[in-house]
């Protein structure tokens, strides 16, 4: 693949983000394999490029979307599918996972009667007043401890209010077909989904006794990329949340969860060029054609460090990376190790698909990173996006 980067960077320039579309089939796949009685929806936010919704659609996964532009999206791209893979699509391959909606998007919403998360009485009121025909999810507040981006503060209901907001649902005309929850994103400690599994179960018994039966489990996202050897691996994780599965919930419960950075973070990576070269109180710096107002927005927007790598050989020293804008805040790393460089040698990122060109702006007037889709079909070009067999 390294090989393959190089090639691409001459051949497309820079600053560029490669997609493996290989990679996101392998990592759905181990995802389906771990936990199979989970139906996976995929978190568009991670990264809403219209090639990796459609590859995702093929492959067999539902959607995650929190806004009415990823709603339109997903429609759009696969309703332009080829009838033979596009079969017929259903409305409730899709969330609406957003606790917090404007009745705008409420009104677009209602005629397709969507599945619509919501955390407190007021956002149940609007949506009774706006999307009358979408059925309800409650998102419960769950532990968030250890997660690299917290949730909880923001969104959740306490449990102990969760079945006094359900029988509220029912009694304004709206149908409760589920729980939700979220363990807050890159979530290394594993005991965050079994407590929270606990909770979710705790509270489907009581809406059970009265009288409420709760049809929908979704057990959000979190699931941590193997961003470095300190992950633990995806294997242990599914072990304890399959084990809890079975132990708490009937066998007709439909279980449903938002991968967004498990499926994408390690199918794409970043290549830059060093457009200049400078030491600084000793130490040599490097300041690249790319940056935390583009692909390494992660850095300031997800709390998520990506280590630079060179393509050439050689000893290493501990460096400086900045990006290209004039902004001070425009830092990749104040510690890479890097062998020495030149101005136009190249460098690149691992690990690099989730929140990352997502969140890219054109700040002081540099365009986001080209992007190039490889083991992707149909081929197509289109704007700063170009597919590559």
């Amino acid at each position: 693949m390294i090989r393959r980067l190089r090639q691409l960077a001459r051949q497309e320039g820079t600053p560029l983000v490669v997609i493996d579309h290989q990679r996101l089939r392998h990592n759905y796949a181990e995802f389906r394999k771990h936990l199979p009685r989970v139906q996976a929806y995929y978190a568009v936010k991670a990264n809403p490029d219209p090639a990796i919704v459609r590859t995702f659609y093929r492959a067999g996964a539902s959607f995650d979307v929190a806004s009415m532009p990823e709603f339109l999206l997903v429609h759009e791209n696969i309703r332009h599918l080829p009838a033979k893979e596009r079969q017929d699509f259903i409305w409730d391959k899709i969330i609406y996972a957003n606790p917090t909606k404007p009745k705008e998007t409420l009104q677009e919403l209602d005629p397709y009667k969507p599945l619509v998360t919501f955390d407190n009485r007021n956002e149940l009121l609007k949506i009774r007043q706006h999307a009358p025909h979408a059925g309800v999810v409650l998102r419960l507040r769950v532990p968030n401890t250890g997660s690299m981006v917290e949730l909880s503060t923001k969104f959740g209901c306490d449990p102990g209010e969760a079945v006094d907001l359900i029988e509220e649902s029912f009694r304004i005309g709206l149908v409760v077909e589920g729980l939700s929850f979220h363990v807050g994103s890159q979530c290394t400690n594993f005991e965050n989904f079994v407590q929270a599994l606990n909770i979710s179960a705790a509270v489907m018994g009581e809406a059970r006794g009265r009288g409420h039966e709760i049809k929908i489990l979704d057990i959000g996202g979190g699931f941590p990329a193997p961003y470095n050897r300190h992950v633990k691996p995806f294997a242990l994780l599914a072990r304890k949340i399959n084990a809890e599965i079975d132990r708490l919930f009937p066998h007709d419960i439909e279980i449903i969860a938002e991968p967004g950075r498990f499926l994408v973070a390690t199918a794409a990576w970043s290549v830059a060029r060093i457009i200049g070269k400078a030491v600084r109180d000793g130490k040599t710096c490097y300041y690249i054609d790319d940056g935390v107002y583009h692909t390494f927005s992660g850095i300031l927007f997800d709390h998520c460090q990506y280590h630079l790598k060179a393509f050439k050989k050689g000893a290493t020293e501990v460096c400086a990376v900045f990006g290209q804008t004039c902004d001070a805040l425009d830092v990749v790393s104040l510690s890479e190790e890097l062998p020495d460089l030149e101005i136009d040698d190249l460098v690149y990122a691992e690990n690099i698909g989730a929140y990352s060109n997502a969140s890219a702006t054109w700040f002081n007037g540099f365009p986001p990173a080209k992007v190039v889709h490889i083991h992707a079909a149909p081929a197509h070009e289109s704007g700063n996006e170009m597919q590559v067999a």
